[in-house]
C-alpha cells in the first residue's frame, strides 16, 4: 500500500494459518507494502506461536505497550488503572480476539464473536448488514479487537467483506489472521457454549443463538485459535458469554464518532474535550470501559433508559449515598482482569504462573473485602436498577467465597500495590501447617531479608553514608545516597552497578546480589510449596465466577451512574423524557459550555415530522456548527443513560446516527475536502431512514458556488424523503429558499447585531426565518479589515448581480399552494399534539383560540397573495393585447415590423411579501 502523507507505511502482510494440535505453520504471505522482502521481514516459524510475537508476519499493530501473548507475566501485577491507548478512538488496550463470518447473498448475514482475553467476556453477535457492511465495521470500531479471524477461503480471491475489513484495519488498529475452514464448525460452537457458559445461562444463551450459524460458528473459530494458538483454556463453567442483537444499539459511524469528537479530541488525542472525557468521573476500570461502549453503541430501549434515568436521579439527590458510593468505589482494581486471570488455566504452567496465581488469590481477597462497604452505602435505595445492584452484591456466594480464602489464606494477608510489599504478602499468604517444609522455607525468606538489610545498615556505619535501602522488581534490593554527599570525595569500590538518576546515586554492592538472589530462591521455594493449596482454592472458587463476574457487571453500571452523577451535580442538567417529538429548552453543547470562558448562549430546538428538515443559515461564527452538533450530542447522552444540559428535554429514539460536518482536507489519504464531503454524504444517504438523525454543516463548500448550490439542494431532496430528523446548516440562502415550500423543512438563522458601522456582535441565538443580514461576509470582510478599495469594489459587484436576480423573481400560484398545504398539514398536528397532551381544560381553550386566529391570519394572507399574483398576471396579458393591437394597427399605417422591444414588453406589478411565519404553526 502506497506511503500515506509522503512518509512509507509499515510493511503489511495477512498470514493464513492451518492450525493442529501440534504445529502451526504459515502457509500463504500476501505482500502489500513492497515486492521487496529482506531476510528480517520473514517470520521465524520456529515458534509455532509466532504470531503474537514482534516478528509476526501479520498485519501488525503499532507498539502500544500491549504484552505480548508468548511472553509469561510479571510477578507483580499491574493494579493501577490501565493508560488509555490512543491509537484506536481512546480504546483501552486489551486482548481481543475476533472471528468473522459471513453468509452469500445481496443482502449478507454477518456473524461475529469477540473473546476478551482480559477480562474473561465472550460477546457473539449476527447482523444482517448492507453491502458497505457499515454495522459490521461499527461493531468492530466499539470492541477494537487485537485479532480478527477470518476464513482462509474468502483471501483467494478476496470477499467483499475481507476487502471492507482490511480497509479498516488501520482505523480499528488490528491484524488479520486466516483461519482453516474446518475450525468453523457450529457444533463446536454449540458444545463450547455448553461446557464454558456459567450454569445459570447456559439455556439462555442456547436461545439466544438458535438461528444464528455464523455467530455460532465464529465462536468456535475464536475458541480454537486461543486454545492452539496462545496456549489458553477456559475451565467449565467459567466463560461469560453473552448474544448482543444489532438492533439494541444505535449505529454511529466512525467519521460521526470522530467528528462529534465522542470519545476523543479532533486535535488531541490526549485532551479531554469530548464527550467521554466530560463524562469520565469513573473510579474503576470497569466503569470505563462500560462508558466508552456505551457512548459508542447507545441504548434504542426506552424501558431501559428510564431506569438508568431513575437511578441516576436518585444518586445525585441523595448526596449522602452519592459520596459513600463514591468512597466504596475507589479502592477497586481491575476485577474484571483479576477474575478472568482466575479462570484461565495456561496449558504449559510455569514458575511465573504459580506466582500470578498467589497474586490473583491476594485480588480475589481484596475484591470480596470491599463489597461490604458497597453494600452498605447502596442500604435504603429505592432505584429498581440500584436494588438490583444491591442483590448483587448481597449474594450469600460472596460470604462463600470469604470462607473459601480464610481457610487456605491467612487473615491478615492482603494485596499491596509496592513490589516488596507484595512479595511479603506472597511469602506468607498461605496458612501455616500446609506443609512442614513451608515454614522451614519461609524462616529462610525471613534471615536472608534480615541479612540484606543488616549488610545495607553495615556498609552506612562503615562507609560514614547516609544509605537508603529501596527495592524495585527488576533489581530487587538497592542502595541510594545523595550526589552531594561526594562532593569531596570518591564512592568506595566496593560500590557496583553505579548509576545517578538526577540528584541521587543508585548502587549495589557484590554481597548485595548475593543477599538478593538468596531472597529470591527462598521466596521461589516459599510459592512452589505453596502452589497446591493455591491452586486448590483457585479451583474451588471458579464455582462461584459466575457470581463474581455478574458483581463486577454491576460495579461498572453503578460507577457509570455514579460518573454521570458527578457531572449532573455540578452542571445544571436535567433528566430527559422518551418522546415521539424532540423537544429541548435552553439546550447547550457540552463540551464547548465546558472549555469556554465566557457564558454559554443556550437555545431552544423542536422537530417533529412536519419540521422535520430544518435549514440553519448565519454569518460565520456565528454558532451554527455548535448548535447543530450539540443536538447530536444531546442525542447521544440522552440514550446512554445520561441527564442533559438544558431546562427540559425530549427525545425520540434514535436507531442511527450520521454527521457530515466541516473538516480539513484529508492530505494523509489524498483526499480533497469535495471528495471527502461527496463520500461521507453518499454513505449516509445510502444508509439513512426515519429513524434516523442527520448532522450537515456546510455541505458543497469544496467546489464551485452553483455546483455546491444544485448537489446540496439534491441531497436535501433526498433527505426530507427519507423523513429522518435533520439539521442542515449552510451558507446557501438560494437552498433555504427554495426549500423552505417543501412539506417538512423549516427554516432557521443564528442572529447577529450588524446595526454599527464596521462591527459585528454575534448573538448565537437561534431565530425562525432564513439568516436577515444582506451580505454578512462582506460585514465580517470590513471588520478584519480588507482594504477599503477591495470592499467597495465587492459591494458594486454584488449590487450588479442582485439586480440581475431580481428581474428574473417571480412568484407563482404553485408556491402559494404549497404553502397552503404545509400550513394545513401543520394545523392538524398541532391538533394531535393538543390532542394528546395534558394541558388543563383553560390553558387548553386559550391554545385552541391563539391557534385559530393565528391559522386564519395566515391563510387570510395566503388568499390576498393569490389574489394578486392572479390579478397582476391578467394586467399584464391586457398590456400584451394592448401592445399587440397598437402593433397591428402601426403596422397596418406604416406595414413595418413590430419593436421586438415591445411585444418582449411586460408591466411589472408589485406582489406583497407573505405575511411572517407566526412561531406556533412554524414557517
Amino acid at each position: 500500500m502506497a506511503g500515506r502523507g509522503g512518509t512509507n507505511e509499515p510493511e503489511r502482510t495477512i498470514t493464513s494459518y492451518s492450525i493442529d494440535s501440534h504445529s502451526q505453520h504459515d502457509t500463504t504471505s500476501t505482500r502489500y507494502a513492497s515486492s521487496r522482502t529482506t531476510s528480517s521481514q520473514i517470520p521465524s516459524t520456529s515458534n509455532p506461536y509466532y504470531l503474537n510475537h514482534s516478528h509476526a508476519s501479520t498485519v501488525q499493530r503499532p507498539h502500544n505497550g500491549r504484552r505480548n501473548a508468548g511472553r509469561p507475566s510479571t510477578a507483580r501485577p499491574s493494579t493501577a488503572r490501565p493508560r488509555t491507548g490512543y491509537s484506536t478512538l481512546g480504546a483501552e488496550n486489551q486482548e481481543i480476539i475476533c472471528a468473522i463470518s459471513e453468509s452469500r447473498g445481496i443482502s449478507p448475514t454477518v456473524g461475529l464473536a469477540f473473546v476478551n482475553l482480559d477480562t474473561g467476556e465472550a460477546v457473539l453477535s449476527q447482523i444482517s448488514d448492507s453491502q458497505t457492511y457499515v454495522r459490521t465495521i461499527h461493531k468492530l470500531m466499539v470492541y477494537a479487537p487485537s485479532s480478527i479471524l477470518i476464513v482462509s477461503t474468502a483471501s483467494n480471491p478476496k470477499s467483499k467483506l475481507f476487502s471492507i475489513v482490511e480497509e479498516a484495519l488501520l482505523e480499528i488498529n488490528s491484524n488479520i489472521a486466516l483461519l482453516d475452514r474446518r475450525y468453523w464448525a457450529e457444533t463446536t460452537g454449540l458444545e463450547y457454549i455448553q461446557q464454558l457458559a456459567f450454569r445459570d445461562d447456559v439455556e439462555t444463551i442456547k436461545t439466544a443463538v438458535s438461528g444464528n450459524y455464523y455467530s455460532v460458528c465464529c465462536f468456535a473459530a475464536v475458541l480454537k485459535y486461543v486454545e492452539l494458538s496462545l496456549s489458553k483454556t477456559f475451565p467449565q463453567r467459567s466463560l461469560r458469554i453473552k448474544y448482543e442483537p444489532s438492533e439494541g444499539s444505535m449505529m454511529i459511524d466512525l467519521s460521526t464518532i470522530r467528528s462529534l469528537e465522542l470519545v476523543q479530541n479532533l486535535h488531541s488525542a490526549k485532551s479531554k474535550d469530548c464527550l467521554f472525557g466530560l463524562l469520565n468521573h469513573t473510579l474503576t476500570p470497569m466503569g470505563s470501559r462500560l462508558l466508552r461502549s456505551s457512548i459508542m453503541q447507545p441504548l434504542t430501549n426506552s424501558e431501559t433508559l428510564n431506569i438508568r434515568y431513575e437511578a441516576l436521579e436518585e444518586l445525585s439527590t441523595k448526596e449522602e449515598m452519592f459520596f459513600a458510593v463514591r468512597q466504596a468505589l475507589k479502592p477497586f482494581l481491575d476485577e474484571d482482569r483479576v477474575l478472568t486471570q482466575i479462570i484461565l488455566i495456561p496449558t504449559e504452567p510455569t514458575f511465573k504462573d504459580a506466582e500470578q496465581a498467589v497474586n490473583n488469590v491476594l485480588m480475589l481477597k481484596h475484591f470480596v473485602n470491599l463489597i461490604d462497604p458497597l453494600v452498605r452505602a447502596l442500604a435504603g435505595a429505592r432505584a429498581s436498577l440500584l436494588r438490583e445492584i444491591l442483590s448483587l452484591c448481597a449474594s450469600e456466594h460472596v460470604n462463600t467465597i470469604k470462607e473459601l480464602i480464610d481457610q487456605a489464606i491467612n487473615e491478615d494477608t492482603t494485596f499491596a500495590k509496592q513490589p516488596l510489599d507484595l512479595r511479603n504478602q506472597r511469602t506468607y499468604a498461605v496458612k501455616a501447617g500446609v506443609n512442614g517444609l513451608l515454614d522451614v522455607a519461609r524462616q529462610t525468606y525471613n534471615e536472608a531479608m534480615s541479612d540484606a538489610l543488616q549488610h545495607i545498615s553495615q556498609l552506612a556505619e562503615e562507609n560514614d553514608l547516609p544509605l537508603q535501602t529501596k527495592f524495585d522488581q527488576t533489581r530487587q534490593f538497592y542502595i541510594r545516597l545523595p550526589a552531594d554527599e561526594l562532593v569531596d570525595r570518591n564512592l568506595p569500590p566496593v560500590f557496583i552497578n553505579v548509576y545517578k538518576k538526577n540528584n541521587m546515586i543508585e548502587c549495589q554492592t557484590l554481597d548485595l546480589l548475593k543477599r538478593n538472589q538468596k531472597i529470591s530462591d527462598a521466596h521461589n521455594e516459599v510459592l512452589l510449596m505453596s502452589d497446591h493449596a493455591v491452586r486448590t482454592l483457585t479451583a474451588d472458587v471458579r464455582e462461584y465466577m459466575s457470581t463474581a463476574f455478574k458483581i463486577c457487571e454491576g460495579i461498572a453500571m453503578l460507577d457509570m451512574l455514579a460518573s454521570f452523577a458527578q457531572v449532573v451535580t455540578s452542571q445544571d442538567y436535567v433528566r430527559p423524557t422518551i418522546s415521539s417529538t424532540l423537544a429541548i429548552r435552553a439546550g447547550r453543547h457540552p463540551i464547548r459550555e465546558k472549555i469556554q470562558s465566557s457564558k454559554f448562549v443556550p437555545n431552544d430546538v423542536y422537530a417533529t415530522q412536519q419540521t422535520r428538515f430544518q435549514i440553519l443559515t448565519g454569518c460565520n461564527m456565528s454558532g451554527k456548527s455548535t448548535y447543530v452538533r450539540s443536538v447530536a450530542l444531546m442525542t447521544v447522552m440522552a440514550q446512554i443513560g445520561s441527564f442533559v444540559p438544558a431546562e427540559y428535554a425530549a427525545f425520540p429514539i434514535t436507531r442511527q446516527l450520521f454527521a457530515r460536518v466541516s473538516m480539513d482536507d484529508n492530505i494523509e489519504a489524498n483526499v480533497s475536502t469535495f471528495a471527502a464531503e461527496m463520500r461521507e454524504t453518499a454513505f449516509i444517504l445510502r444508509n439513512v431512514d426515519h429513524q434516523s438523525m442527520v448532522i450537515i454543516d456546510e455541505l458543497g463548500r469544496g467546489t464551485s458556488t452553483r455546483d455546491g448550490l444544485a448537489i446540496a439542494l439534491s441531497i436535501a431532496e433526498a433527505l426530507v424523503e427519507s423523513r429522518a430528523l435533520v439539521w442542515f446548516a449552510t451558507h446557501f440562502r438560494d437552498l433555504a429558499t427554495i426549500m423552505a415550500e417543501r412539506n417538512g423543512v423549516v427554516n432557521f438563522h443564528l442572529s447577529v447585531d450588524s446595526s454599527q458601522e464596521n462591527k459585528m456582535e454575534m448573538l448565537y441565538r437561534v431565530s425562525s426565518g432564513t439568516v436577515q443580514e444582506q451580505h454578512y461576509g462582506l460585514k465580517l470582510a470590513k471588520v478584519v479589515p480588507l482594504p477599503q478599495d477591495v470592499v467597495e469594489h465587492a459591494e458594486h459587484v454584488v449590487s450588479t448581480l442582485e439586480l440581475r436576480k431580481a428581474r428574473r423573481q417571480a412568484k407563482t400560484i404553485a408556491i402559494v399552494n404549497a404553502r397552503r398545504r404545509k400550513l394545513l398539514l401543520n394545523l392538524r398536528e398541532h391538533l394531535q399534539q393538543a390532542h394528546e397532551g395534558q394541558m388543563n381544560d383553560a390553558t387548553l381553550k386559550q391554545w385552541l383560540l391563539d391557534l385559530r386566529k393565528e391559522f386564519v391570519v395566515r391563510m387570510c394572507a395566503l388568499d390576498e397573495e393569490t389574489r394578486q399574483i392572479q390579478l397582476g398576471a391578467a394586467n399584464e396579458e391586457n398590456a400584451e393585447d394592448e401592445n399587440d393591437d397598437e402593433n397591428e394597427s402601426t403596422g397596418d399605417r406604416h406595414h413595418v415590423a413590430p419593436d421586438s422591444r415591445n411585444i418582449s414588453g411586460r408591466s411589472s406589478i408589485a406582489v406583497p411579501r407573505s405575511v411572517g411565519s407566526p412561531s406556533m404553526l412554524g414557517d
